[in-house]
């Protein structure tokens, strides 16, 4: 049984990653805590569908079509759909209607379905549209540029813009890198080191919050399906 994740990043301002991914005999994965929002497409014996996904906040067990073929988009943070607040979205979903096999609804309008090489194309249009925004505020701090604004404003719009604090985006952010490296066969020590974690237990404790996985799972390719590109084929 397998899931196998291609991810690439985007040279677009507004999309941070677009993946795809492929199901064979899996039935439910670990999904893993993520601070973007996306728009997913997918095919099961034919039958297309579509859906918003949210920022997920930890690990968890979910469903998997079985012989599904997804292609997914993750927007940058600070990005938002304009009629459905990100912070809605936190660990839920919203399915598209009438999705068929080369177009979806969204915003009162339909487009074209994205193939994995032209999805920046896509988004480029919903931008021009005025479907997906962003907060300035929100891309400026991410950027590493000081805001002029007080800090709780600061907080407060990052919040209404993502559904997270600056806090928990890090905090979410650094884990997905800790179970990447570690998956490519790097030392517990030496990702503690590079990521600033307190001792082991303080990764350890990171990993099952928001990967569900431990790192010795994640160097072995253990424990089922997981929603990461690590680079291999994680089987169960």
């Amino acid at each position: 049984m397998e899931l196998r994740f291609t991810t690439r990043a985007s040279d677009s301002a507004w999309v941070d990653t677009v993946w795809t991914c492929t199901s064979d005999r899996v039935t439910e994965m670990t999904s893993v805590a993520t601070p973007c929002w996306g728009l997913v497409f997918w095919q099961r014996d034919g039958q297309p569908y579509a859906s918003v996904s949210g920022p997920e906040t930890g690990a968890a067990v979910a469903p998997v079509p079985e012989g599904a073929v997804f292609v997914g988009i993750e927007f940058a943070v600070g990005t938002a759909l304009r009629f459905l607040p990100t912070p809605a979205l936190v660990d839920r979903g919203a399915a598209l209607p009438d999705a068929t096999r080369r177009t979806f609804w969204l915003g009162g309008d339909r487009w074209e379905t994205p193939r994995p090489d032209d999805a920046e194309a896509l988004v480029d249009r919903l931008v021009r549209a005025g479907v997906v925004v962003r907060d300035p505020l929100v891309t400026d701090v991410r950027r590493g540029r000081r805001p002029p604004a007080a800090p709780r404003t600061v907080e407060r719009r990052f919040r209404a813009a993502t559904g997270l604090t600056q806090g928990a985006v890090r905090q979410i952010e650094r884990v997905r890198e800790a179970a990447a490296l570690l998956a490519a066969g790097d030392p517990v020590a030496d990702v503690v080191n590079r990521l600033a974690y307190v001792d082991e237990p303080h990764l350890a404790r990171a990993l099952r919050r928001y990967v569900g996985r431990t790192a010795g799972q994640l160097r072995a390719g253990e424990h089922g399906a997981i929603a990461l590109d690590l680079g291999q084929r994680i089987t169960s």
